[in-house]
């Protein structure tokens, strides 16, 4: 029944899971590179606020690949999380800031979260890893909304499927949630990385959503580019 290598996890749910973090990214260089043909440090640094949830989705990798038996690793890779959405939320800050000098910080301040129920394993205590998602969940609400705004102010920066693709990870979790209960309230596993079918199924709706993200920058891109060739075309022709 499987292999000991590959813990929990079978092969194509590793698959989902390594194609999730592989897909992150690949949408942080593609920012950065986004960042570079514009000639905008901003967003640049977006590309590079991207990376702490990168390095945060192997301490996932390393958590799966223990059994789930070292909880400190999901603890590890939600503070990290936290600092990612942190940083996401300050990159896309300054980038509306060229378009709203004063308010945006202040509006996207004001926004709260419903938090998630259905918490796993702590090593650091219930208490501490409640607060740690409620603050990441806050934060990286803050965040989506001040992508809208920035959208609305400047189009050019990010994509209508980039902004979606990052608000498709809140349908990753609410299902994630179910999916928790699932497992372990009516289908009786221990927890829901031991019902593969679930699990896997959960994780293929980030795989989708950084996929999403991935694609908008790729056509925000070339839409540029687009742009950039037709301005000067005159020139070169």
């Amino acid at each position: 029944m499987g292999h000991a290598w590959l813990g929990l996890l079978s092969l194509p749910n590793w698959f989902i899971h390594l194609s999730s973090s592989l897909e992150w990214g690949m949408a942080a260089l593609m920012m950065y590179r986004y960042g570079r043909i514009t000639g905008r440090a901003d967003i640049r640094f977006f590309g590079l606020s991207m990376l702490p949830h990168w390095f945060g989705s192997f301490f996932v990798l390393a958590y799966h690949i223990t059994t789930d038996s070292i909880p400190l690793l999901l603890d590890l890779s939600e503070t990290i999380n936290l600092l990612g959405s942190i940083s996401m939320l300050w990159a896309t800050l300054r980038i509306l800031k060229r378009s709203v000098p004063s308010r945006a910080s202040g509006i996207v301040g004001c926004i709260g979260a419903v938090m998630i129920a259905g918490k796993p394993q702590s090593y650091m205590g219930d208490d501490i890893f409640d607060a740690i998602l409620q603050i990441s969940s806050v934060v990286y609400i803050s965040f989506l909304v001040a992508m809208i705004m920035v959208r609305r102010k400047d189009p050019s920066v990010f994509s209508g499927l980039t902004i979606a693709g990052f608000w498709f990870v809140l349908v990753f979790i609410a299902v994630t949630v179910f999916f928790m209960f699932l497992a372990t309230e009516v289908r009786g596993f221990h927890s829901l990385s031991h019902d593969d079918l679930l699990h896997g199924s959960a994780e293929s709706l980030l795989t989708v959503s950084n996929l999403m993200i991935v694609l908008g920058i790729h056509r925000q891109t070339r839409w540029y580019e687009a742009r950039m060739r037709t301005l000067s075309g005159p020139e070169h022709s």
